[in-house]
């Protein structure tokens, strides 16, 4: 049994090749140290503020922003580095003068979310945080006015290492985002008193710059960036902004599901919310590792391979996703036999006492049973992406959407908690399988 696992490894690793399966693994450790540094982040500012009013006029102030990063400028990031690896093979002209543009697209979306929400932040405040003092909207203004200008560098920091991911250089940009919980740990430990309730946001600026100028200084030694006339009109210009509002939209979609599955835990006991995110955050974190590692390697390497041969590149993934599914159900199995071990290892301690466990461990093993489907949807997304096909990722999305909200109704009244948390893994599952059979009908368009 061994030797047939050993057989199924080395296929897998001569299908995708040695340096891609390193990318891959290289991200993975990468990313694990830098959400460890976030997590070391998170305790020290738990033990200087606590449950303060700094704290939480520092999320509301980052709030805007950070959307703007995930939603906008991650989708921007997805779209563009398949339309740029196109570019690349015309010649060094034309796609200086793709970067040029998309780096002009950055600033024109940066400065203008600035300048909106300079305008309503007034508005905005008192719609959706109303009944607080002055002094509570006031700090929220005061540390917004130093968060803003980081989604120009946050934007500029993405193309820069979307290009030094085509270019396989995985290592720095992975380490790029390790620079805003540094900054914000040092601010902290050394500057507390002169930064004083501006230490989070400053931390935050600061963090972002560094971050941008470390991947900047990367790619111009690399000479990636090769900067020429903007030109809006050219075919992948064009292709990339139309590509872009299916993305967009997608991205938005999948983003709302979070809230739909706090909605409905809060119609429940007091404690089912906190023992949901308890139950999800373990599988949570495994398949975000998991899928930030896959998707950013997976993305340049499809792109590169649809450009050279595009019916090679849909045998190539079918060959992936039958070996991940294997590999993904052995780790499945694993975790899901020793799920109450790991809660009681993290979590049982004070005042989360055996019988949470009992509970929690309970909803993990639910959460976890999604684990082959969102890895093998992360590949199948990242494939869609790198041959433009976004469009049908926005049904996708509405499916998902759609059976989740059902599923949670129908659940919910059977299993209570547990029924949530079920209820996404069977959307991942349906999700997984109507990508499926949609790249099966491409392939066999392209046969």
């Amino acid at each position: 049994m061994l030797f047939s696992k050993s057989k199924r490894f080395n296929s897998l690793f001569k299908r995708l090749g040695g340096t891609t399966l390193t990318n891959i693994v290289t991200v993975g450790l990468l990313t694990l140290f830098v959400k460890g540094l976030g997590f070391g982040k998170e305790i020290l500012i738990a033990e200087n503020f606590g449950l303060s009013e700094l704290l939480d006029t520092f999320y509301i102030a980052i709030l805007v922003p950070s959307l703007i990063y995930n939603i906008f400028l991650g989708s921007f990031k997805s779209v563009f580095i398949p339309n740029y690896v196109s570019t690349l093979k015309l010649n060094s002209l034309i796609a200086g003068r793709f970067q040029s543009t998309s780096f002009l697209v950055t600033i024109g979306v940066a400065i203008l979310f600035f300048i909106l929400a300079f305008l309503f932040t007034d508005v905005y405040l008192e719609v959706f945080f109303k009944g607080h003092t002055e002094h509570y909207y006031s700090l929220v203004k005061k540390q917004f006015y130093y968060v803003a200008p980081c989604i120009l560098f946050w934007g500029f920091s993405s193309i820069i290492n979307g290009l030094l991911t085509i270019d396989n250089e995985f290592r720095y940009s992975s380490l790029s985002s390790a620079f805003t919980p540094l900054t914000i740990i040092v601010c902290l430990l050394f500057f507390k008193e002169e930064l004083d309730d501006l230490v989070l946001a400053i931390g935050t600026l600061v963090g972002s710059i560094l971050g941008f100028l470390f991947v900047g200084s990367v790619a111009i030694r690399r000479r990636l960036i090769q900067l020429h006339k903007p030109d809006f009109a050219s075919s992948n210009i064009i292709t990339l902004f139309k590509q872009l509002p299916a993305k967009l939209s997608a991205s938005i979609l999948v983003g709302i599901n979070p809230f739909v599955d706090q909605y409905f835990s809060a119609q429940l006991a007091i404690g089912s919310i906190a023992a949901l995110n308890y139950g999800e955050k373990i599988p949570a974190f495994a398949i975000g590792i998991v899928g930030i590692a896959v998707g950013n390697v997976m993305l340049p390497y499809f792109s590169k391979q649809a450009v050279e041969d595009i019916t090679n590149t849909f045998n190539k993934l079918q060959s992936m996703l039958k070996q991940l599914i294997v590999f993904s159900l052995i780790i499945t199995v694993i975790l899901f036999i020793f799920s109450s071990s790991i809660i009681s290892l993290f979590f049982e301690r004070n005042a989360f006492t055996s019988s949470d466990t009992v509970i929690v461990s309970k909803i993990q093993q639910m959460y976890l049973l999604q684990i082959p489907f969102y890895i093998t949807g992360v590949i199948m997304v990242k494939f869609l992406t790198s041959i433009n096909k976004n469009n049908f990722m926005v049904l996708t999305s509405v499916i998902s959407l759609v059976m989740n909200i059902c599923l949670n109704y129908i659940l919910i009244e059977h299993l209570g908690v547990y029924g949530l948390a079920l209820a996404t893994s069977i959307v991942s599952l349906i999700n997984s399988v109507i990508l499926y059979l949609y790249i099966y009908q491409l392939k066999k368009q392209h046969v």
